[in-house]
């Protein structure tokens, strides 16, 4: 079966809706596309040093995708964001990180992310065969009541001699900490630049007050779209966020008499609509339209996981993404089926039948 019949057949009744979709409100013509020359094309003209080049190049040029323009990035750093045993249960044999990298080479992916525990535990065995995406800060879940707040587990250099190709981290952009979390992360995106390595930036919203009756506007396009052009400002190279699934989140918190952000009607009339292609170029927009990649998360595991990590990755191709960064619905099952999953995210990328439209 042909990539295309088999991405039909995953998107079942929402085939035609996302596959015709041809009329998107911003054009992509004002977009820097992915493609084999978008390193030399569009990192190559900022001040990135030619070792951060370098190391661009080996994430887009490893694995399944690579010299697409596009990745598949496998990212477990659970076992400190929602707990071990939570995480693992399912797979116990997650606890060990071999696997976890292991998982990252079978499923053909473009880097393995995880935390400095994980990856410093086996880096002399893998360090140089697929690219390591190391973690620098998370949330930690036991201090009580639990906080929205994301905390620094190392340093930089840590990171730069385990062999690391790239750092990431979280901003929780609407929480009380995120002042200084925005200071820390761009301190230390400062310094994995001049080392050579790239910069990935995990743009999450978490504020209570951004849940209003039935809808949470934390995965609202308007607002993870700002949340992105903040993460751009301080030069991480790739945005990572969570695909938007409504808009309207400064409409909503505007509402009475509040005051809260900026807005103008034709971010929804003229920049997007209520179609999930519109509000993911949302995302890719506020990314300095395209110049950084924006690779949307696969989302928790549940009960129709390939499908759904199906539907996601033709949302952001379409939409002028990067690509997915997928761990649950990888590694909460036997490896092959979570290799299997990997490789279904992978078809989209590589069927030229799914279009940017």
């Amino acid at each position: 079966m042909q990539y295309i019949e088999k991405i039909q057949a995953h998107l079942a009744a929402e085939a035609d809706y996302l596959l015709a979709f041809d009329k998107p409100a911003v054009s992509k013509t004002m977009l820097h596309l992915p493609g084999e020359a978008f390193i030399d094309q569009v990192y190559g003209s900022s001040d990135r040093t030619p070792q951060v080049l370098r190391s661009l190049g080996q994430l887009f040029g490893t694995g399944r995708l690579a010299n697409t323009g596009y990745l598949s990035i496998l990212p477990v750093d659970q076992g400190i964001e929602h707990s071990a045993g939570a995480s693992f249960a399912p797979n116990p044999q997650y606890f060990d990180p071999e696997n976890i990298v292991k998982l990252a080479l079978e499923g053909n992916c473009n880097a393995v992310a995880s935390t400095f525990g994980v990856l410093g535990a086996v880096s002399r065995k893998y360090a140089h065969k697929i690219p390591f995406l190391v973690k620098i800060n998370h949330n930690e879940l036991l201090t009580y009541p639990n906080r929205a707040d994301q905390i620094l587990y190392g340093t930089i250099r840590e990171a730069w001699n385990m062999g690391a190709v790239a750092v990431g981290a979280t901003i929780y952009f609407g929480s009380e900490e995120s002042d200084r979390q925005i200071i820390e992360v761009a301190k230390a995106f400062e310094e994995a630049h001049s080392l050579g390595m790239a910069t990935v930036l995990w743009c999450y919203l978490r504020n209570s007050a951004f849940k209003t009756g039935d809808k949470d506007y934390h995965l609202a396009a308007d607002l993870t779209g700002q949340a992105n052009h903040l993460g751009v400002t301080i030069k991480a190279d790739i945005i990572k966020q969570k695909l938007p699934e409504l808009n309207g989140g400064f409409k909503a918190l505007n509402m009475g008499k509040s005051s809260y952000g900026k807005l103008d009607e034709r971010m929804y009339t003229q920049l997007s609509s209520d179609h999930p292609i519109d509000l993911c170029r949302y995302q890719v927009l506020n990314c300095f339209a395209g110049r950084a990649g924006l690779i949307n998360s696969g989302g928790a595991s549940g009960q129709n996981d390939i499908q759904e990590a199906v539907k996601t990755a033709v949302i952001n191709k379409r939409a002028g993404g990067t690509g997915l960064i997928s761990g649950r619905k990888a590694f909460q099952k036997p490896m092959q089926e979570g290799v299997e999953l990997l490789h279904a995210i992978q078809d989209v990328y590589l069927c030229k039948e799914v279009t940017i439209v």
